[in-house]
């Protein structure tokens, strides 16, 4: 008896690295959205009173507005007597947006330049050239350069995160359109006086989405490491807004009198950025037959 064939959201959901990725990406979104009601107080909220107090301290916290109530410091407070719990709530808002926003930047940008690069033989010679420069520089350097260059905002965050991704999701995209653009279907196409554009988008765009999503989660999950590593560095986001990098660089400091300043952020940032690879990998397994089976021999 033959075996059941099985949908792609059932044979997504049977594969274990993306049931586990799944669940844990959408807790920290769930964390992310809903932080203005499960957040305490505000992030930026401070009381000298509560300086460097160890997790759940409880006491009358005077508020921004003037007022005073009565507050349980869950995670403790930092050394300006900000509410831990808070503020790595919301700076998981920050860092998903960051993470979110570079890997769509990446792909739209590398996306369409690795296709006029693997459809055009012209353009292929020198925008390839272009792509190796661009790889040859630490995208770590090439990042802080763009953000010391641009300023530092959340949109020039994204954007310096991105441009050293471009090259790697351009080269991938180019690879499957050297192959896609000889296949009998393309072919076809071409003979019927089908337009270029309509050729790339309705034919050989589809059948690079698989490949160009899993490399998506991949820049997602770079793209929020990176962006706490420039915070940490101080050369990321304003220390005004809340970040996990930023939380774990202002705790650095005084890490061996009060570790769980740095620790606390570090254990949702390390979850995160797992969680994102885990999903890449599954979807990589899935979507990818010719791989899975590699996998099993």
């Amino acid at each position: 008896m033959a075996a059941p064939v099985l949908t792609l959201k059932q044979r997504l959901w049977a594969n274990g690295a993306v049931r586990f990725g799944s669940w844990v990406l959408g807790l920290m979104l769930l964390l992310a959205l809903a932080a203005p009601w499960l957040g305490t107080v505000e992030p930026g909220a401070m009381d000298s009173n509560y300086i460097n107090k160890a997790a759940l301290t409880s006491g009358p916290f005077a508020m921004p507005d003037g007022q005073t109530v009565m507050h349980t410091f869950w995670l403790g407070t930092d050394s300006f007597g900000r509410d831990m719990y808070s503020r790595v709530i919301y700076g998981a808002r920050v860092s998903l947006l960051v993470g979110a926003g570079t890997a769509l930047l990446a792909l739209g940008l590398g996306g369409v330049l690795g296709m006029l690069a693997g459809y055009f033989r012209q353009v292929d010679a020198v925008l390839m050239r272009v792509m190796d420069g661009l790889m040859a520089i630490p995208a770590v350097l090439l990042a802080i350069a763009l953000v010391a260059s641009l300023g530092a905002h959340v949109a020039t965050v994204v954007v310096a995160i991105a441009i050293p991704e471009v090259p790697r999701v351009t080269r991938l995209v180019r690879s499957l359109v050297l192959g896609l653009r000889e296949e009998p279907f393309v072919e076809a196409a071409r003979a019927l006086a089908t337009p270029t554009p309509q050729i790339l988008w309705r034919h050989i765009l589809p059948n690079a989405m698989a490949p160009l999503l899993v490399q998506g989660t991949f820049v997602a999950a770079a793209a929020v490491l990176t962006e706490a590593v420039l915070s940490f560095l101080g050369l990321g986001l304003p220390a005004d807004i809340p970040t996990w990098g930023n939380i774990m660089a202002e705790g650095r400091v005084q890490f061996s009198q009060y570790p769980g300043q740095v620790l606390w952020p570090a254990l949702f940032l390390i979850p995160t950025v797992l969680a994102i690879n885990l999903l890449g990998d599954g979807l990589r397994d899935v979507l990818d037959p010719k791989f899975a089976q590699r996998g099993r021999t």
